[in-house]
């Protein structure tokens, strides 16, 4: 299968219908070629039967001398689209060049294949196209509120011996360029420009056509983004012999210039602060340069954040169009002037802290009676700040109990004083605090015994918290002006520095309690010297001599130093002789009496004497020791061991300190 290929160059399928006066542009390409990829055009021009060369893209000298003037000055050129591809441009088309337009190209082929030149028919018809505006004057200038509507008119007509279409846009330009809203195309087809498809679909954009060929462009709601120059746009269309269809020309004319005037909402404070029980007085003013009937809609919000939206906010209270307001109790709003609106809080208290901000929405009557609304807007938030009431008073405290040994109770009592300026929607509650106490510059964080909140519930702290639940630290509200700290058994960990922190709460109007102020007392300092205790026990053995088968008797006295209020325990032991086997060690517990008096037999095992030892307290700070028909087993050396008790948290005895008296001893070789 074979197939034939060679040059191929095309231009449009003729005639071409241009208008005098407007710039054409023939286009001429080459496909299917040998040699290089970028082609050399050149282009000539017949009336009738001779051709006349016009330029060339490669041989300057191609021009003729009829046509030399108008490429010299540019009116007629050459403009290269693709390496393949140029455009003949003739600038102010005139009658004389209508005819036939020839596009050629020279070979770079290897062999001569396909056609080398094409031709199209050029047809330059009049001018009918005429396109205006006002007839009153070219440019009008509208100045406009925000939601108004208006109208802008442009007549379009066109006397063309061609069956030409129109195509009629309109367009605005507020910066730089112009921006298409409106067209109704050549083909009979409304198409809105990009961002104005939304306005089209609702009815806002129209564009209809009237009487006498004129275009009308119609604008509802307008916003401040529809103020600028508008214009007319029409170009002139026609069916080429392709099929296509092809813009002849295009005229524009200015229309208006429209201003819209931005409605504002304010609110005419800024940053505002007020103190609790107060008013706090806003007013929220409407900036608009509307002269005709309107009403304006209210809504004040309440917001905790300045970057919350509509949705999240709160609404206080608002006014419809037809001034009927919402119910509130303290809050109320009110058609100051035209144009403000006053929002009064009365009794404010601290939640009311926070962002306001309005919203206003302008309404206009329609023709049938009914109400329109045109434009909506949100001021901008002011914050507002509610200053507690703070009470006035002072905080004392001191110590109606201070220890002087460990384990007495320590009592201290933290007193409101001077209150003034306090109300019945005023209580107080108190919070405990210890800090170590350090010689020198030393600081340690205080630590917290415990708090009690509005409804006076005691919170624990970390430090005591077993001994508080114990019931060993005691928190006590003793009067309305009176609260009290009592360690039952003080400890020597828990001297330092205490005090008390008495806050003020106040009642909001939802019956909440919000702390309003702190004050700290001066601290109270906990101590007590604390020296080494010390025990002395004397051993006096009160018969001298004596033999076997004789009671043994010995007293054993006690003294002792810093210790409060004691209590004694006493054992008896013996040394015995290392010969004695019984007792390898060589110490016997012989018999005991504990600080409460009672007795316990030791390690005395001799059953024919069960009661042949006996321990008895003589006084306070003195025990006697007997041991009844004395054996020869008996001797060695004889000691009181003394253990002094002091009273401890809970009615427990507490060790204190222990001693050992001096040695008795029993030689029955010696004894007289």
């Amino acid at each position: 299968l074979a197939f034939c290929r060679g040059r191929i160059v095309r231009v449009p399928k003729g005639p071409l219908i241009r208008v005098v006066g407007t710039e054409v542009a023939i286009p001429c390409s080459v496909s299917d070629y040998d040699g290089p990829s970028e082609q050399n055009f050149d282009w000539e021009f017949s009336r009738e039967t001779d051709f006349v060369r016009i330029v060339s893209t490669w041989d300057s000298t191609f021009t003729s001398e009829e046509y030399q003037k108008r490429v010299g000055r540019g009116d007629i050129k050459l403009r290269r689209s693709s390496n393949d591809a140029v455009e003949l441009v003739i600038r102010n088309i005139q009658p004389a060049d209508q005819g036939r337009y020839k596009c050629s190209t020279p070979s770079t082929d290897a062999t001569v294949q396909g056609n080398y030149d094409a031709e199209v028919q050029v047809k330059v018809i009049s001018d009918g196209l005429s396109v205006s505006g006002s007839k009153a004057r070219s440019s009008t200038s509208l100045r406009l509120s925000e939601g108004d509507s208006f109208k802008l008119r442009c007549s379009a007509i066109t006397t063309s011996p061609e069956h030409t279409h129109l195509h009629v846009g309109w367009q605005v330009k507020s910066g730089s360029s112009w921006r298409d809203i409106l067209s109704l195309t050549h083909e009979g087809k409304f198409q809105p420009g990009p961002g104005y498809e939304e306005r089209y679909r609702s009815g806002d954009i129209r564009l209809d056509t009237g009487a006498n060929d004129t275009y009308r462009l119609s604008v509802s709601q307008a916003s401040s983004a529809d103020g600028g120059a508008y214009r007319c746009l029409v170009s002139e269309w026609v069916r080429g012999a392709d099929g296509s269809w092809q813009r002849i020309q295009e005229k524009s004319v200015e229309i208006a210039a429209v201003s819209i005037q931005r409605t504002d909402v304010v609110i005419s404070t800024s940053n505002v602060s007020v103190t609790e029980r107060d008013s706090l007085d806003l007013t929220c003013n409407i900036t608009t340069d509307r002269s005709g009937i309107f009403q304006a809609e209210v809504m004040w919000y309440f917001s905790a954040s300045p970057d919350d939206t509509l949705s999240d906010a709160q609404l206080l209270l608002s006014m419809d169009h037809h001034s009927v307001v919402s119910d509130s109790t303290l809050i109320s709003l009110s058609h100051v002037d035209r144009n403000s609106y006053r929002l009064l809080v009365r009794d404010v208290d601290v939640e009311d802290s926070g962002y306001y901000f309005c919203e206003a929405a302008i309404w206009v009557p329609l023709h049938n009676g009914s109400w329109h609304k045109v434009v909506e807007r949100t001021s901008a938030p002011v914050s507002v700040v509610v200053t507690a009431l703070e009470p006035d008073y002072d905080v004392f405290l001191n110590a109606s109990k201070t220890p002087k040994f460990s384990d007495d109770p320590t009592e201290l009592n933290c007193r409101i004083t001077n209150v003034q300026d306090t109300e019945a929607n005023i209580r107080f509650s108190v919070s405990w605090y210890y800090r170590q106490h350090l010689p020198g510059d030393d600081v340690v964080a205080e630590e917290l015994l415990a708090s009690m909140d509005a409804d006076w519930t005691l919170l624990l702290g970390d430090r005591g918290r077993e001994r508080i639940q114990n019931g060993e630290i005691i928190f006590s509200k003793k009067s309305a002006d009176t609260f009290s700290l009592r360690i039952q058994w003080t400890s020597e960990s828990d001297r330092g520095d205490y005090f008390c922190v008495i806050s003020a709460w106040s009642r909001h109007r939802n019956n909440s309690w919000v702390k309003s102020k702190d004050v700290t007392s001066s601290p109270v300092n906990i101590f007590w010297a604390t020296q080494d205790y010390t025990l002395t026990v004397e051993a006096v053995k009160l018969k001298p001599f004596f033999v076997a088968g004789h009671t043994f008797e010995m007293t054993c006295k006690v003294s002792s130093k810093n210790i409060k209020t004691p209590r004694y325990s006493v054992l008896i032991t013996a040394e015995k002789p290392l010969t004695d086997q019984s007792n390898p060690n060589g110490t016997t517990r012989i018999i005991s009496l504990n600080q409460d008096s009672v007795v316990r037999l030791e390690d005395w095992t001799d059953q024919t004497r069960v009661d042949g030892v006996v321990l008895e307290k003589v006084q306070e700070n003195e025990f006697r020791y007997r041991m009844y028909q004395t054996q020869i087993s008996d001797a060695g050396l004889y000691r009181c061991v003394v253990t002094a008790w002091s009273p401890g948290g809970g009615g427990m005895w507490r060790e204190a300190v222990n001693g050992l008296s001096n040695p008795i001893q029993i030689d029955f070789q010696t004894s007289g």
